[in-house]
């Protein structure tokens, strides 16, 4: 536990309907004052979630599920060598600001990142968190979130080394024009582990900054 937020890591292959339900029944906990807040680290099998902004046409290859989410954004991928955050917290508690939520989650995965050596940004205008790879920027996480009665549900994926030809179904998050990273691809070798305690080292203080703001 981190400063009431119970942190969980998923073993193996979670299916996604099933983290689904599991994340709907904590979030109903959590408001009803019954469950604890929570950050709970998974990775999926091989789908593609549908935000609620999700254009059809950027579906260019139904080859894997496709999952509609009630998560904000557009198309994204989930699948194996990619670590995916469900983090469940109360705004209520923690300041009634879904801007600064999101905005400290983008910082507390940059600060978790650089612990690994890599240097990652946000960039204005672009949603997700962003590298410098030989071939210009690319984009390594994704963020999207659902805030329903000031309890928070959905989170962000880090490529660590899925296949990175699986997101060619899609176009990830609408952009078209910036390639997809993973640490593998550009040559960082940290592993699950590593990334995970990263986060978790990292988490204290994302906590703290959101109850200040």
């Amino acid at each position: 536990m981190i400063d009431g937020v119970e942190l969980q890591v998923a073993p193996g292959l979670t299916d996604y309907e099933a983290a689904v339900a599991a994340m709907e029944a904590r979030a109903a906990a959590i408001r009803a004052g019954e469950g604890a807040e929570r950050i709970w680290l998974v990775e999926h099998p091989p789908l593609y979630t549908a935000g609620t902004s999700a254009d059809p046409a950027e579906l260019l290859d139904r080859r894997f599920p496709v999952h509609h989410s009630g998560r904000g954004g557009r198309y994204t991928y989930h699948g194996p060598g990619q670590r995916v955050g469900y983090v469940q917290l109360d705004l209520d508690k923690r300041g009634r600001d879904v801007r600064c939520f999101v905005h400290e989650l983008e910082q507390w995965l940059i600060a978790a990142l650089a612990e690994l050596g890599l240097a990652a940004r946000a960039i204005d205008g672009r949603i997700g968190i962003w590298v410098d790879t030989p071939r210009g920027e690319a984009k390594i996480g994704a963020i999207g979130v659902r805030v329903r009665r000031w309890v928070t549900l959905h989170g962000f994926s880090l490529n660590v080394d899925p296949n990175l030809d699986h997101f060619g179904g899609i176009i990830p998050c609408g952009i078209s024009e910036f390639p997809v990273a993973s640490l593998a691809s550009i040559g960082n070798n940290a592993s699950f582990q590593a990334l995970d305690h990263a986060l978790c080292f990292t988490a204290p203080a994302f906590l703290a900054r959101l109850n200040k703001g």
